[in-house]
């Protein structure tokens, strides 16, 4: 179940960064989410498949960036695939990015894999293992049926609709509560 926590953590995480990217960039902040949980799972996906870089690769600094690099740009191009091909909606584009692969990937965002690698393979891992390492099984056993329901229906929803804003249910309380506001003014 450890690997669990480390999906979930890194999605969550990831999910956090694309918020502070969007506020940042002023670009749209609904990008690789779930339905409820705040989950964006090529990071999770991604940072797994960097935990299970060679020990000889993490050692050296410069292989372990070009490899994390190398490894999540494969990951975010196969989640782009995924994404369109599978479910029917597009989430991210970097058609407007130099170096771009189809708009799926893109040379600015690989060099920002690698860092964000380097980060997790020699300072955020280790916290977060220690953490992870503490957590009881009977949280497991709540958390994992809930975190898989939600990408689930996530998925089945975003197949169904073919268009992410079937995500943002909490759009539909904002315009509730703004139309509520407006009409006691």
């Amino acid at each position: 179940m450890t690997w669990f926590w480390f999906f979930t953590f890194y999605s969550t995480l990831g999910c956090a960064l694309e918020v502070l990217f969007a506020r940042l960039t002023r670009s749209r902040p609904d990008r690789k989410r779930a339905l409820f949980l705040p989950l964006c799972p090529v990071y999770g996906l991604g940072a797994c498949l960097c935990l299970m870089i060679a020990p000889s690769v993490r050692g050296n600094p410069g292989l372990l960036f070009l490899t994390g690099a190398a490894l999540c740009t494969a990951t975010e191009y196969l989640m782009a695939l995924w994404y369109e091909r599978g479910l029917g909606v597009r989430f991210w584009d970097y058609a407007g990015q130099r170096g771009n692969l189809w708009g799926r990937v893109c040379i600015p965002f690989s060099a920002a894999w690698g860092i964000l690698v380097l980060v997790l393979a020699y300072w955020l891992h280790p916290v977060v293992a220690g953490i992870v390492g503490k957590i009881p099984p009977l949280l497991t056993a709540f958390a994992l049926p809930a975190v898989l329901a939600d990408l689930i229906v996530s998925g089945v929803m975003l197949h169904r609709v073919r268009d992410r804003a079937c995500l943002r249910w909490y759009d539909r309380f904002r315009r509730r509560n703004a139309l509520t506001a407006a009409r006691e003014v």
